[in-house]
């Protein structure tokens, strides 16, 4: 088996060290955790200092995908070649313990190493249909594609998924034995990203909802 079928971190720098047992290095793990992701963070460092920007991403096979306008600082020194750290993470919950110094957070996180590669123009189109997709099921086939123009001012680019690795929490609070008996409320309060109503733009009222819009607003969607 390969280390992207197992448990073991794919270098010295993805393997979890602060509380080991939290970190999975799997692909089923990692996907799932990125599927569900609108926006990662980018860290990298220039002549400026270091720096870490949100932006849109989606997945499509064993690469992360990211994209924006030509003029993109972030996304020309990432296009050279230089080594950046991505991160998502998704807040599951906050956990209340008995005492103050063991309040926790339930989350899933993934930390990918590597350098970003161009994608090319010929597969930009295809890509994008990716990203669409991934937000609305259908949208793509409903809407104007991008033309020659477009995609021309568009940067594309990839990142491989071979040096990640996610870490999670889940359950309760772990409180210590002398806490147990305090009569403090301890538990989890969950949180989650919720789908709300649509807002159709005023120009649109007149067109019928398409399915993944009422899916969406049903609460169905994903």
């Amino acid at each position: 088996m390969t280390p992207a079928e197992t448990n073991v971190p794919p270098s010295l720098r993805t393997r979890v060290r602060r509380v080991a047992h939290r970190g999975q290095y799997d692909r089923v793990t990692l996907h799932a955790l990125l599927d569900e992701a609108y926006v990662c963070h980018i860290a990298f460092s220039d002549e400026h200092g270091v720096h870490c920007i949100p932006t849109a991403c989606w997945r499509e096979g064993d690469y992360l995908y990211i994209h924006g306008s030509n003029g993109s600082r972030m996304l020309k020194l990432a296009a050279s070649g230089a080594q950046v750290c991505v991160t998502v993470t998704h807040l599951d919950g906050l956990v209340l313990a008995r005492s103050a110094f063991n309040h926790s957070m339930n989350y899933r996180s993934a930390v990918i190493y590597g350098s970003f590669e161009a994608v090319s123009d010929d597969h930009k189109a295809a890509a994008l249909d990716v990203f669409l997709e991934g937000i609305t099921p259908g949208r793509s086939q409903e809407v104007r594609a991008g033309n020659a123009k477009e995609l021309a001012a568009t940067t594309m680019l990839r990142i491989s998924l071979a040096e990640a690795a996610c870490k999670t929490r889940t359950g309760g609070p772990k409180d210590d034995e002398e806490d147990m008996d305090l009569a403090v409320w301890a538990g989890v309060l969950p949180m989650a990203l919720s789908p709300l109503a649509p807002i159709v733009d005023e120009a649109a009222a007149d067109i019928e909802t398409p399915g993944y819009v009422r899916e969406w607003r049903d609460g169905s969607a994903g």
